[in-house]
């Protein structure tokens, strides 16, 4: 567990770290070239030691043929003794002369010739006779000149390379012997090993070198970047004054001065979208504010008029009392034209205060169950024993309620609507589900758009302005909550608001499911 920790935070560095993927990279490419490089001048240093030294033994072979030959110079080919004591003199003889190192010698009488003076065969002490097979002895007598043969040979308790070298040699009197002569390879691959091991510790070192040169030039080159990397999340964050140093002429100085230039125009089109933006919500407050007045007295007298209309004929009647439902309607609007304009200049503050979210509920329900009675849609409240403790601005969660069991009460169809709280360690969640019309995709991804209706030919009975959902996502968002809504058409709807129980939570689960209950 400890270990994969660790290989987990060392692979999220490697993917963040520009630096440290370049280094990575370069490291390793140049150490596959030393392998490389490593690999083809260790086996042709091999070859060339081998070759070298085949070659002197070869030669060192030819020259213990002729001593040999000296050797049985004047020897009668009859003479058996004599024969006999040159064959056993062989052996010391060309163990020590003329040779730059150790090498073991077989004096073997040729199998293929009977051996009717019993002439002896004569080896070196510790040369095991079995490292000349009969195939090698075979093809040295068929042969005229020098054969030889890679072998392995005990040196001590370690098995090294050895050459074999083989020739005939016909004594006098015509007795055919074989002439075999083992130089082992110590010397030479102790050689070879001494220039692995260097090429080794000069590839690491060399590798080295590189890693130390590659962090230092990458940290150059990447640097510009990592500067551009830090003035952009400081831009993203508000400091749109920060800038990046120009230095030089080349690509980095390129591409500061780019960026430069960049935030140089995010900058002036970022203040001239606020100019607008201000010059807009101060417009639509202006205007709210001044509709105000009219519509207060305009209210007035439609209230007066509504009062006075059953002395009124029909047709009058029924003007004064569109009249009176729209100005209600006008003076909902503005109210919430006023409440959007202060969220878009973000000046909006909650009071929150920690209250029974039940009892917020119940409140809702009981405002809103006249309604409810009028369309004859049935309100079942599923709501958990004992207070429900949470920090909230209750006016606003009134208002977000409200708006909810309006929508629902309206799209319903005239089906029951089931109203949902649960809670958790971190977090209070209350959900509104009916089995209305229901929304299909496209409209679930404009349900908290501004002014947005699910059906523009439906006629709205409680006179809404189509700002509801939009003022009531802004009120969850300013709880640090999320308001979510999933549909079917046909099936129903199920909004679902969810708060963290103090202000300071930020990492929390909400304790109800957003689905529709299928009837």
């Amino acid at each position: 567990m400890f270990f994969s920790r660790i290989a987990k935070a060392a692979l999220d560095r490697f993917r963040s770290s520009l630096q440290i993927r370049a280094l990575v990279y370069t490291v390793a490419l140049s150490g596959s070239a030393l392998i490389v490089l490593g690999g083809v001048l260790s086996v042709s240093i091999g070859n060339g030691l081998f070759s070298t030294r085949t070659e002197h033994a070869i030669i060192e072979s030819n020259r213990a043929k002729f001593a040999v030959a000296r050797l049985f110079d004047g020897v009668s080919g009859d003479n058996s003794w004599r024969l006999e004591q040159t064959i056993e003199s062989v052996v010391t003889e060309l163990e020590s002369i003329g040779v730059s190192q150790t090498r073991r010698v077989a004096f073997l009488h040729a199998t293929t010739q009977p051996n009717l003076m019993n002439l002896p065969d004569q080896s070196s002490a510790g040369l095991d006779l079995r490292l000349i097979t009969k195939e090698f002895r075979k093809l040295v007598r068929s042969e005229p000149t020098v054969q030889s043969q890679t072998i392995q040979v005990m040196r001590g308790t370690d098995s090294v390379p050895a050459i074999l070298i083989g020739q005939r040699f016909t004594l006098p009197g015509g007795h055919r012997y074989e002439l075999y002569l083992v130089y082992d390879l110590y010397d030479e691959q102790q050689t070879l090993a001494f220039v692995q091991r260097t090429l080794v510790l000069g590839g690491l070192v060399t590798l080295m070198i590189i890693g130390f040169f590659s962090f230092l030039v990458t940290s150059w080159l990447v640097k510009p970047v990592q500067d551009a990397a830090e003035a952009s999340e400081l831009i993203a964050s508000g400091d749109l004054d920060r800038r990046l140093t120009v230095r030089g002429t080349d690509v980095a100085a390129v591409l500061a001065r780019s960026f430069n230039h960049m935030a140089d125009s995010l900058q002036e089109k970022i203040r001239a979208l606020g100019e607008l933006s201000k010059m807009q919500q101060r417009f639509v407050s202006d205007v709210s504010h001044e509709l105000r007045t009219p519509l207060t007295t305009m209210k007035l007298s439609a209230d007066y008029l509504y009062g006075e209309k059953d002395g009124f004929p029909d047709p009058a009647r029924r003007s004064v009392e569109i009249l009176h439902g729209q100005m209600d309607r006008f003076d909902i609007l503005l109210a919430d034209l006023l409440e959007i304009s202060r969220y878009d200049s973000a000046g909006v503050s909650a009071e929150f205060e920690v209250r029974d979210i039940n009892g917020l509920v119940g409140s809702s329900l009981a405002s809103i169950q006249q309604f409810a009675d009028s369309k004859g849609v049935y309100l079942e409240a599923d709501i958990p024993s004992g207070a429900v403790q949470c920090e909230v601005d209750a006016r606003r969660i009134d208002r977000i309620l409200n708006n909810l069991l309006t929508n629902a009460i309206e799209h319903s169809e005239g089906k029951p609507i089931k109203i949902r709280v649960a809670q958790n360690d971190k977090a209070v969640a209350v959900s509104v589900t009916d089995n209305g019309i229901g929304m299909n995709e496209s409209e679930l991804k404009q349900a908290f758009n501004r002014f947005w209706r699910a059906d523009p030919s439906r006629k709205r009975t409680t006179g809404g302005t189509g700002l509801g959902l939009a003022i009531s996502i802004e009120d969850a968002q300013l709880h640090n909550g999320k308001l979510e809504v999933t549909a079917e058409p046909g099936v129903g709807a199920c909004f679902r608001l969810t708060i963290p129980k103090r202000q300071d939570v930020i990492d929390f689960v909400s304790p109800l499911p957003l689905a529709v209950d299928k009837a």
